[in-house]
């Protein structure tokens, strides 16, 4: 496939491992507020994490759905076109998805060198 894409899960991992890197962050982050604010952060919370997780899933939908497109060429069900397009559209999801990861990434960073 296109620069790798299909060829394996070390895409789908290191998302899964950055998302869980960021869930754990989020509850240590809810065990430290209190009160209201504690509240409010959490369905912030909740609702940035679905939010990841629907994306994350989307992704993999995605990229499991390009894998069985060659197969179909061949076949003759589909277009070379088609094939051609659904990969690049793939492959630009992807490299989409990790530039959102190395952006948290850096923004973790940045937020752990805060002096408190």
């Amino acid at each position: 496939m296109v620069n790798g894409i299909g060829s394996g899960a070390s895409g789908r991992d290191s998302l899964s491992s950055a998302l869980q890197r960021m869930q754990q962050k989020i509850a240590q982050l809810q065990d430290q507020q209190t009160g209201a604010a504690s509240a409010t952060a959490a369905e912030t919370a909740s609702a940035f994490e679905s939010s990841m997780s629907k994306a994350v899933s989307g992704l993999d939908t995605q990229m499991r759905a390009t894998e069985d497109l060659p197969v179909q060429a061949l076949k003759g069900d589909l277009d070379l076109h088609e094939v051609t397009t659904q990969i690049k559209q793939t492959e630009l999801a992807f490299e989409f998805s990790m530039q959102v990861r190395n952006k948290f990434i850096d923004a973790y960073r940045e937020v752990m060198r805060m002096s408190v």
